[in-house]
């Protein structure tokens, strides 16, 4: 697979993270044996986080991270800051950036500590070890993950790499979308609805990548309208081995798909392949204990242009309304102005997070778990709110044991 074929949220993210003057910037362009970061002698030179998308080898497809310094000053540094600890929700593996002049520093421990806290593998390159200084070891840290590194005379920088690319190969593979609950040859029936809120001459990353999932299968995707669901079903053969529709349309489709067949959403294949369906599902019970005046959070991964018929802003707040009966306080979030401190909310309600990594979606959704906050997503609490969540759910049926016994 080519790094073109790999979307960014789907590739190992790797952050380079430390104090300012470090050398994170100069290590960052050794490693990817590009100019990526501005370098300067002057502290602070990088001021918010800068990604590229690339091939790194031996790693294959990934993103790279350059972040401003943990020890920034001021105002305005201690945003820099807070940028960087969202940085750290994003990211699959870590380098900890430490000057081998300075040692390791207040905000490197603070650094470390945030490291183990989001389990995150992470390594420790001691930069400027060329400058004849003792090499020195952080105590608690185990020695196989400290290196000693040189961004300029490129000492260290191959087994940075080979660290790298054996950390990141440790992580858990995330399940397919849809590949792993079919057979080859078998016809689903993808549902995409066409309307003002839908990208003008393309489908939605999910879309897309659920129909990439069924050929790799070797199985075959025929994709309609929702209007055309029932004549399309009246002309096949045999009935399809699935059919999968955007929630949106779900009570439509719903209506028009006979029982036996089985139905669910981009959202809720979407949530399983992130890491998230069981939260979202246990979550989903909380709209059914809604009271007046409670706080719900609607986010969005993506910072997408809003138009009439928004989903998050327009559609779902109908829905909540009409299902809940109540007068609740809605709040909106997008991109990564997700809020840290969640414990106002009674529920948050998430998208399926299809531009963001499976690392930062599970922290999001852990996090407000972790707070006592119920959380899920917009297809999983569609379905609870048209009534057919245990049905769009019978693909796993150990999720139906656990939550509908």
């Amino acid at each position: 697979m080519s790094m073109n074929d790999v979307v960014s949220a789907e590739r190992v993210h790797i952050g380079f993270f430390g104090c300012r003057n470090a050398g994170k910037s100069s290590l960052v362009n050794a490693v990817t044996a590009q100019e990526l970061s501005v370098v300067s002698d002057t502290a602070g030179t990088t001021t918010d986080p800068v990604k590229k998308a690339m091939e790194l080898l031996p790693v294959g497809p990934v993103v790279i991270v350059d972040t401003p310094g943990f020890d920034d000053a001021g105002a305005l540094g201690e945003k820099r800051v807070e940028r960087t600890r969202r940085v750290l929700r994003d990211i699959d593996v870590a380098v900890l950036v430490i000057d081998a002049e300075a040692g390791a520093r207040e905000a490197d421990r603070a650094l470390l500590a945030l490291m183990e806290e989001r389990r995150l593998p992470y390594l420790i390159a001691w930069n400027k070890s060329d400058l004849g200084v003792p090499a020195t070891e952080l105590p608690g840290v185990q020695i196989e993950r400290q290196l000693w590194v040189s961004a300029k005379s490129g000492q260290g920088i191959d087994e940075l790499k080979r660290a790298i690319g054996a950390l990141a190969s440790v992580e858990e593979a995330a399940p397919p979308l849809v590949a792993d609950l079919v057979k080859p040859g078998e016809l689903l029936v993808l549902v995409v609805p066409i309307d003002a809120a839908a990208p003008k001459g393309r489908l939605i990353l999910p879309q897309q990548q659920t129909i990439r999932d069924i050929l790799d299968a070797d199985a075959r995707a025929l994709v309609v309208k929702e209007d055309a669901v029932a004549q399309t079903l009246a002309q096949l053969p045999a009935p399809p081995a699935m059919v999968i529709t955007d929630s949106q349309a779900f009570h439509k489709v719903a209506a028009a798909v006979p029982g036996e067949v089985p139905l669910t959403s981009f959202s809720i294949l979407m949530a399983r392949h992130k890491g998230f369906l069981a939260l979202a599902v246990e979550g989903a019970a909380k709209l059914d204990a809604l009271c007046d005046g409670e706080r719900v959070l609607i986010c969005e991964g993506c910072t997408h242009h809003r138009q009439c018929g928004d989903i998050g802003t327009e559609k779902l707040p109908r829905l909540l309304k009409k299902y809940t009966g109540k007068e609740l306080c809605l709040e909106f979030a997008s991109g990564k102005d997700f809020p840290g401190h969640l414990n106002e909310y009674a529920l948050v309600l998430h998208c399926g997070g299809c531009m963001l990594t499976e690392r930062e979606v599970r922290a999001r959704m852990e996090g407000a778990r972790a707070q006592g906050v119920a959380v899920t997503n917009y297809g999983t609490a569609i379905a609870q709110m048209n009534g057919i969540l245990k049905r769009a759910l019978s693909v796993f049926p150990g999720l139906i044991d656990a939550y509908f016994a």
